[in-house]
């Protein structure tokens, strides 16, 4: 009975001490369709993309019933790093629901016009002004963000010392941005501006989980692991507890909430990811720390390069190619080392018994596409008598009139068209991982290479067919599966049965080598395929943002120099960059990893319509 009523006593004063209004709530998913389109036309940085932010401790005062239901000292704010741009995930701080919703747009306008280097009142005040300045057509909508918040806002009358001068100087940098303002010195910290951007953003995130399919349960876990793994936490470095082992001498069940101290556990498998992470969001920072073990006594595991007899077989000493830096926003020339190579152990072999026939169908499809025959009359000589001609000719010899040699003859040339076409596929190391009954990815990239020979080969069109993968900027391994100077026949067809999984993928390096040798084909119009499952990354500083933007900016090289580059892939999260890379309409996500051969060779009758 005790608990029964305790529930319902802790249900009645966390309802009655919150602030929001749940019922005009707008999440996150909402928007989230159109969030990254208004940045970047705010003018944010295209290379960002949308997360959900973590709730903080913001220390300000809270409300005696906030104090007794133990609410109130968190906040979501939004903010931004080099990576992505954090929002709030549900708002819900104005009674009206559009008020809510265009908050969320406020938020991403402001970001847009953000600066670093001041305090943060400062920042936000000038950021406001900027915003205002250069998009007019938000002032209304702010006017009323601020007078609808102000309402919300302590009254400073009812403050004392520091508490009631910030809480002027916030009003007044809400209400006139323009003019110069700053935040008074005093301890303790101010109420939260839901109007602007965090004050103290966190410092790193937590690691990535995997979500599993199932039924409704597993979907809902699922789908909550994908929101903790959106999210970004605050952090801190904290010095090791050299304790070896914690224990609970004396046990008070009532002082088990106040106690924050780090007790290191010994464990020897550590098979709690899921309670650990859902323990996470009530944490109001992760503390990170370094152990005494060092490397040399840990077994270490590194991709290093096979022994030259078992590796595949370089082509030459490798060629140096630039690489974009963009911190330094200029390209590093000779930085990357590119090696083409055979795959190892390629020796000529038959079309698989289980593709001959989807490698029929696709050719007599193909076939089609093919450039018709064109009549060619007036020749000299030809498999055809052109009877018009003949007719013509005895006229003009028995009136007299005819003079100099007849073209009697008529042929039928095959058509024509300028097309090359390039296939640049992903083989790196996570070509590895399974994907159910269609077994690993790198077994469905083969199959999609071979029955893409099958087709284009039905057509005539020149096309060239590399692989790529890489450990750090030293090694670029260019595969050559097929160039364009040779036929496709059982060699071809034995080297694309030997590829295996390669090591990581340094994409940028790889596009620009297949823009070289697609610049050097006679062709009028030039396509490159890229087929890839996963974003572009390196063991050395060649992730994140350093890989995105090298690999945009050799995709906009292939573009000056005349290519049409689209990319397929298989990676369900390529949403958050793919566009960045390629553009909105230049890249498509197979989700049946199965259906990618359909895909390339639909593609590229599209592409070549």
């Amino acid at each position: 009975m005790e608990d029964i009523v305790g529930g319902w006593w802790d249900r009645l004063i966390t309802r009655v001490a919150y602030q929001g209004h749940p019922e005009a709530a707008v999440t996150l998913a909402e928007v989230e369709r159109t969030a990254p389109v208004f940045f970047r036309a705010m003018g944010g940085d295209a290379a960002l993309t949308v997360r959900s932010a973590v709730g903080t401790e913001h220390g300000a005062r809270r409300r005696w019933l906030e104090r007794i239901a133990g609410t109130g000292d968190r906040v979501e704010l939004a903010w931004q790093d080099a990576r992505s741009l954090y929002l709030p995930d549900v708002i819900d701080h104005f009674p009206d629901r559009a008020l809510n919703r265009q908050l969320y747009f406020w938020l991403m306008a402001l970001a847009a016009e953000a600066r670093a280097g001041t305090d943060w009142l400062t920042a936000n005040r000038e950021a406001t002004a900027r915003c205002l300045m250069q998009m007019p057509g938000l002032a209304a909508l702010y006017q009323r963000l601020v007078a609808a918040h102000l309402k919300t806002r302590p009254d400073p009358a009812r403050l004392r010392g520091a508490e009631a001068a910030w809480e002027e100087a916030i009003r007044a940098a809400l209400a006139s941005p323009n003019e110069a303002s700053a935040l008074p010195a005093g301890q303790g910290a101010c109420q939260p501006v839901p109007l602007w951007l965090h004050p103290t953003p966190p410092l790193s995130g937590q690691a990535e989980s995997v979500p599993r399919q199932g039924g409704e349960a597993e979907a809902e876990e699922a789908a909550r692991r994908e929101a903790r793994k959106r999210r970004r936490y605050r952090a801190q470095r904290v010095a090791e507890d050299t304790r070896k082992n914690g224990m609970l001498m004396v046990f008070r069940a009532e002082s088990l909430f106040t106690w924050d101290e780090y007790v290191k556990v010994n464990r020897h498998n550590d098979e709690d990811e899921e309670d650990n992470a859902a323990a996470a969001d009530d944490m109001n920072r992760l503390s990170v720390s370094a152990d005494a073990t060092t490397r040399a006594s840990r077994l270490r595991f590194d991709l290093d390069l096979p022994a030259a007899a078992y590796d595949d077989t370089p082509l030459g000493p490798g060629l140096l190619l630039p690489e974009w830096h963009w911190k330094q926003r200029r390209l590093v020339e000779d930085h990357v080392r590119l090696v083409p190579m055979l795959p190892r152990d390629a020796r000529p072999a038959g079309l698989p018994e289980r593709l001959r026939a989807p490698a029929r169908r696709l050719r007599r499809q193909f076939q089609a596409l093919a450039p018709e025959r064109t009549r060619r009359r007036g020749e000299s000589s030809g498999p055809d008598i052109d009877l018009d001609r003949v007719v013509r000719f005895l006229a003009e010899c028995g009136s007299g009139v005819r003079v100099g040699e007849p073209g009697l003859y008529q042929s039928w040339p095959p058509g024509e068209r300028s097309l090359a076409c390039l296939l640049l596929a992903d083989l790196s190391l996570s070509t590895e991982s399974w994907v159910g009954d269609a077994g690993q990815v790198i077994d469905v990239i083969r199959d999609s290479l071979l029955l893409f020979g099958e087709a284009l080969s039905a057509t005539g069109d020149a096309f060239g067919v590399y692989g790529f993968s890489s450990i750090r900027r030293q090694e670029v391994r260019f595969q050559v599966l097929k160039d364009f100077s040779e036929r496709f026949d059982d060699t071809v067809r034995g080297r694309m049965l030997a590829i295996r999984p390669g090591y990581y993928t340094r994409m940028g390096a790889a596009i620009r080598q297949a823009t070289r040798v697609l610049e050097s084909q006679p062709a009028h119009r030039r396509l490159l395929l890229i087929v890839s499952d996963g974003k572009p990354n390196d063991l050395d500083h060649y992730e994140g943002r350093y890989g995105v933007e090298d690999t945009r900016m050799a995709v906009r090289e292939a573009r000056a120099a005349g290519l049409l580059p689209f990319c397929v892939t298989v990676d369900s999260e390529a949403g958050e960059y793919l566009p960045y890379l390629f553009g909105r309409n230049g890249y498509t996500v197979v989700t049946n990893v199965r259906r990618l051969p359909q895909v390339l060779t639909s593609l590229y009758a599209t592409l070549t319509r």
